[in-house]
């Protein structure tokens, strides 16, 4: 039972005993035959078989059920059901909030303007200031997820943090959620209370579904998941993933919200986050009647009784409108296109898929187009990520099926990555993927010997880029200025690690030199400070309850 219900109680119960005499009457009306069979021992029956409106003949919903509704609704209503107190006035809101900002790389298509990233810190910006009173937490993820604040009040530095959040600062490449969930769990261990959980995202892994359903089962959280993106992208980049969201959401028992170009976003989730209720023990706080909403439909039933023929036919409308929204075909573009040439729809099933939906999973229609050939079709229809990166890998679309490759942990998965990578001429990103899976599996089938082909490639490029520009006299282009992915500093290690002396908090606080110098290169650029933290957190290994993520930067 969700915890806004468990104080669920009847302000006035004694009311209830209207339900003895409301079952006396029912029972009454329901031995009292129909109307239409009191002229059965009157009118001849093969008369009465043409006078008879046939479309009447069985009607579950008629003015003794309608009957039945309406005093039960009414009953309701008098008993006052309850189940939160009235909040103080003179009380302050002690409501934490956890953002969870994916930090991955397609955060950083601006299929949403500016881009899909600085839409989501606009978003948590504004859903802030709805709230200056709460505390709030900052959690960003990709391959691996880190705490960039814990719970505070102090709105200055969280903007300040919040603005420094970029993929670069990343340690780990990928799109894992679920590694921000022990991180959660550190940073609510001094609240003590159920929290809201607003995940900003633009998609999900492969089991971010079930690890979220597996942890808010034993935890009174709340989850609320804004998707950011578009729905239609360009060629070389990734659709907002909205059903592995909804499924993720679903899963954690929460809800999900569509990206909106005002502030209803926001809004909407700040009144959820208001709404979500935890009992507190406090005597003195007065019980809200929550009966009252139950007025208005019970006013509805009432208004039936001045018409004529209501039992079904009202009730064929609502049938034909559904039908035909379900069948409505997808709006035509300009000399009856149905698609742009130059961008692909998200991986949302459109109405002209109706009737597949009815017997076909998702992931099953996207089986049968993969049998047929149709690889771009079937990665538009699936909805598993290592489907719709295999449909895309087929189709040679070897950078967006290694984007969702990168939506698993899985050796198979990162094997896969590096493969696609290196058909796409990302050699480097190809050789360090291949490396983070050799030092987690170094037995991997055919991971050295992909490993082996893909350096001799980048060596060769390297020498052919050196012959060319030893030449004198001559305007050469090295191999890698058109992909500078291909070879560019191949020779060289990518990443390097800084040789940081660590401070303890006592030799920092210690010493006013060197605590004003700390605090100028941390407000200077607080970007590298949160690239050399979350490094320096990755190096030391997972929180509790957490996956152990492999060490080799990406």
């Amino acid at each position: 039972m969700p915890p806004e219900f468990a104080a669920f109680h009847f302000l006035r119960p004694a009311w209830g005993l209207l339900m003895l005499p409301t079952a006396l009457l029912l029972w009454y009306l329901w031995r009292q035959p129909m109307a239409q069979q009191r002229f059965e021992h009157i009118i001849a029956p093969h008369l009465l078989a043409h006078l008879r409106l046939q479309r009447f003949r069985s009607r579950w919903f008629n003015p003794r059920s309608a009957t039945c509704l309406l005093l039960a609704l009414l009953t309701l209503v008098l008993m006052g059901p309850s189940w939160r107190q009235q909040a103080s006035p003179l009380q302050q809101d002690q409501s934490a909030l956890v953002v969870l900002l994916d930090v991955s790389e397609s955060m950083s298509q601006r299929d949403v303007q500016p881009s899909r990233l600085a839409r989501a810190k606009q978003k948590v910006s504004d859903l802030l200031a709805l709230s200056p009173d709460r505390k709030a937490a900052l959690i960003v993820y990709a391959g691996s997820a880190h705490t960039v604040l814990s719970l505070t009040g102090d709105r200055d530095i969280l903007h300040q943090y919040l603005d420094a959040v970029a993929p670069a600062i990343m340690p780990r490449s990928g799109k894992f959620p679920e590694y921000a969930l022990p991180r959660v769990d550190a940073v609510l261990r001094e609240h003590g209370g159920p929290a809201s959980l607003v995940l900003l995202a633009d998609g999900a892994g492969a089991d971010s579904a079930a690890a979220f359903g597996d942890y808010f089962d034993s935890r009174a959280h709340q989850l609320l998941v804004l998707g950011v993106g578009g729905d239609i992208v360009t060629e070389d980049e990734i659709p907002l993933d909205r059903p592995a969201l909804r499924e993720l959401a679903a899963a954690a028992g929460g809800d999900y919200l569509d990206l909106t170009v005002d502030d209803d976003d926001v809004r909407a989730i700040d009144r959820k986050i208001g709404s979500y209720y935890v009992p507190v023990d406090d005597a003195a706080l007065p019980w809200l009647d929550g009966g009252y909403p139950l007025v208005f439909p019970a006013l509805a039933l009432l208004l039936l009784w001045f018409r004529r023929g209501w039992t079904l036919t009202w009730g064929l409308l609502p049938a034909l409108l559904w039908l035909g929204a379900a069948g409505a075909p997808a709006p035509a573009l300009a000399d009856g296109a149905t698609e742009p040439a130059t961008a692909t729809k998200s991986a949302e099933s459109p109405a002209s898929h109706w009737f597949a939906d009815l017997w076909l999973t998702p992931d099953q229609q996207g089986r049968l187009l993969m049998q047929r050939g149709d690889y771009r079709e079937a990665a538009r229809r699936f909805r598993d990520p290592m489907w719709k990166a295999l449909a895309l890998y087929y189709a040679e679309d070897f950078m967006q099926a290694a984007a969702w490759y990168s939506r698993s942990d899985s050796d198979a998965a990162l094997f896969n990555e590096a493969n696609a990578r290196a058909h796409a001429r990302d050699y480097l990103r190809a050789l360090l993927r291949y490396d983070r899976l050799l030092a987690r599996s170094p037995d991997f089938p055919g991971a050295r010997a992909n490993r082996a082909r893909v350096q001799a490639l980048v060596d060769e490029i390297n020498r052919l880029s050196e012959s060319q520009q030893a030449e004198p006299g001559e305007d050469s282009t090295e191999l890698g200025e058109d992909d500078p992915r291909a070879a560019e500093g191949a020779d060289e290690q990518v990443w390097r690690k800084a040789e940081v002396e660590q401070l303890t908090a006592e030799q920092v606080l210690g010493s006013e030199a060197t605590r004003d110098m700390w605090l100028r290169g941390v407000q200077r650029d607080p970007a590298a400070f949160l690239a050399t933290k979350f490094s320096m957190q990755l190096e030391q290994g997972p929180e509790p309850g957490e996956p152990n993520a492999a060490k080799a930067s990406p």
